[in-house]
């Protein structure tokens, strides 16, 4: 059976340099009946862990680490025995929301991950946080940007450990050079296109967000 994309969304707080958002999240589950991958445990173990059933947990990759992403994420390990894999350049970030309880694998650029006989490749995409991926799967026509790529535009850079100019030069180099197809799942929000961000791009930059 081929890979197949469940979506869910979470509901909970992100809070950095002193304050704190109520926000909603995307939670991506990528794999077939018998196994898969949850993209980014935000909020709600058990909301999670309901929609991946009895399919066996191959792994939890965050995308980031800022706290709405991850922190759910040990909890999900502790009952499902998955391994959370997160990008060395954002363990400072990940301390902050779990200081007793470190990553077991780290995500590197062009690793791929294979689930359901569908691979995801690993981008390095820094701006919004140092660490930040996105997930590619060419077969699945998608890729998954965490808090890098929205519908309208880059993730935010106005708080600690990110960088405008950065997340800028991550989505021109290794995100709009992607097929115009393929389909963005965000951190948050609505999904959108490659091709509908890419004329885009000169309007963030004069913007500067």
């Amino acid at each position: 059976m081929a890979a197949r994309i469940d979506h869910l969304v979470t509901s909970g707080t992100f809070a950095l340099d002193g304050g704190t958002w109520d926000v909603d999240n995307n939670v991506w589950i990528v794999g077939d009946d018998t196994e898969a991958i949850v993209v980014d445990a935000a909020h709600d173990a058990d909301a999670i862990a309901a929609a991946l059933g009895g399919r066996r947990l191959v792994a939890i990759v965050s995308t980031h680490a800022h706290n709405d992403h991850i922190d759910a994420a040990p909890a999900l390990a502790a009952r499902t025995g998955a391994p959370i894999l997160l990008h060395g350049d954002d363990l400072p970030l990940w301390k902050q929301t779990h200081p007793e309880r470190s990553p077991d694998g780290e995500l590197t650029d062009g690793q791929v991950i294979t689930v359901a006989g569908t691979e995801l490749t690993v981008l390095h995409t820094p701006g919004h946080a140092p660490g930040a991926v996105c997930l590619y799967a060419p077969g699945l026509g998608t890729v998954f940007t965490g808090d890098t790529l929205f519908q309208g535009g880059p993730g935010a850079t106005g708080r600690s450990f990110s960088d405008f100019p950065t997340i800028v030069d991550s989505i021109r180099d290794r995100l709009l050079t992607l097929p115009p197809e393929t389909v963005v799942r965000t951190g948050h929000g609505d999904s959108t296109t490659i091709g509908a961000e890419a004329p885009h791009l000169d309007e963030w930059i004069a913007r500067g967000h």
